[in-house]
């Protein structure tokens, strides 16, 4: 039945045992509901019902991790890593189907009092059925002319208040200093100061203008994302008639059936920005990991996604942030279908060692804000000192000693690390 299922990993907490809380959560996760009822035959529970595939006992608790209601208060709390496996026949290829599965009303039994999604697969036939990213990290690098090394990019920075004048000026800046990618913040879309139409037109002015000269197109991410799908494709065909090269969407406010919509219509790359992702990841025993997060994302056709950074200015741990980036550069089916992995978030030169060091990987999107354009020398510098952090990294020559000779990094360095490598 497997190789005909979704198989889904859960961590889960219970007041009962772990064998009556797995009963609950599979009945609700598929044929059943509060009581027995005609049309439940045996023939139907052993086509379509969810079964426990496999369960590691964990440790109990003596706190509940959900709020329970007071006849359900214990002293003792059993935890379980279990997999379940679901018919494949229930989903179709239907993502949302798929995902109410997965992340149905079984978040909501009283029986449990801690669930959290830990990882899922789908069979191979049904990953294709999907959009999958349509450029990920190859058609991007393709497209950004960026090889065999990260992509060094930055974020608008004030996330809010600039012109289109003002953005296009500090634009012109890091394009000239050899930046290779920047993107709108995602507080930023269409306000009355910096209306996108504008925007666009005055930033790829400029990106135009600099490719025209030196043969360097710089990938500038539009924040595009909007509150109705027929807004959003306007403003995708503004950034592709304009030259644009690629498009940014906040994920998880235009929702999966508005970014698969614009992924169907689509002729750039989507660039996925995850604000608002704390709030399905922060509890432990609550939400979802970010490798089940990330492949709901990339079967909706996404190519880059946020994933935080090393010794980021958030909560998120260093080790969260390796296996996110790991996460994204795992097939599904093919290496056309990875992710590019975005770092950003606090960044600057100083995290490129350690970022290389435990990734092992220069298939990564490289963002710093104010770790830039808060350079000393400007923005120009910033780049250079980022791109000279990561000449270090690559070929294991430690940052104090390419300081030496590279006066961007130097005075990043000077710079960055005195405030406790934020």
């Amino acid at each position: 039945m497997t190789q005909d299922a979704i198989l889904a990993t859960y961590l889960l907490e219970t007041p009962h045992s772990v064998e009556r809380a797995v009963e609950a959560l599979a009945g609700e996760g598929s044929t059943g509901t509060f009581v027995a009822v005609p049309g439940e035959t045996a023939e139907i529970k052993e086509r379509f019902r969810t079964r426990l595939h496999s369960v590691r006992e964990l440790p109990s608790t003596d706190q509940a991790s959900f709020p329970q209601p007071p006849n359900l208060q214990s002293t003792k709390y059993e935890r379980a890593e279990i997999t379940v496996a679901v018919p494949m026949e229930m989903a179709g290829s239907d993502l949302s189907t798929l995902m109410a599965s997965i992340l149905g009303n079984i978040f909501e039994l009283k029986e449990l009092s801690g669930l959290r999604l830990l990882d899922f697969d789908v069979p191979a036939d049904f990953v294709k059925r999907c959009l999958l990213p349509q450029f990920g990290i190859e058609g991007t690098r393709k497209l950004a002319n960026v090889h065999g090394r990260p992509l060094i990019g930055t974020i608008i920075k004030p996330s809010v208040g600039l012109s289109p004048e003002q953005t296009a000026d500090m634009v012109r800046e890091l394009a000239e200093a050899g930046i290779d990618f920047i993107k709108d913040d995602e507080l930023m879309t269409s306000p009355v100061y910096s209306p996108l139409a504008k925007r666009v037109e005055a930033i790829m002015r400029v990106i135009n203008d600099h490719a025209d000269k030196t043969g360097k197109r710089v990938m500038y991410a539009f924040n595009i994302s909007g509150d109705d799908i027929d807004t959003m494709l306007r403003n995708h065909d503004l950034v592709l008639n304009a030259g644009g090269t690629c498009i940014m969407l906040s994920v998880n406010h235009v929702g999966f059936a508005g970014a698969m919509y614009v992924r169907r219509h689509s002729q750039l790359p989507i660039h996925g920005h995850r604000n608002g992702w704390g709030i399905f990841t922060r509890a432990p025993m609550l939400g979802m990991e970010f490798t089940a997060y990330q492949k709901l994302w990339r079967l909706a056709g996404i190519d880059h996604l946020h994933v935080n950074g090393i010794r980021n200015k958030f909560w998120e741990p260093d080790e969260s942030v390796v296996r996110s980036v790991k996460a994204c550069l795992t097939p599904l089916v093919s290496d056309a279908d990875r992710l590019f992995p975005v770092l950003s978030s606090g960044q600057w030169g100083g995290q490129a060692p350690d970022t290389y060091r435990l990734t092992q990987t220069v298939d990564v999107m490289y963002l710093a804000g104010g770790g830039i354009q808060g350079h000393p020398g400007g923005a120009g510098a910033g780049v250079r000192a980022i791109q000279q952090a990561w000449e270090a990294a690559v070929s294991g020559v430690s940052l104090d000693d390419y300081a030496a000779e590279h006066i961007e990094l130097r005075q990043s360095i000077a710079m960055f690390d005195k405030r406790g490598k934020a």
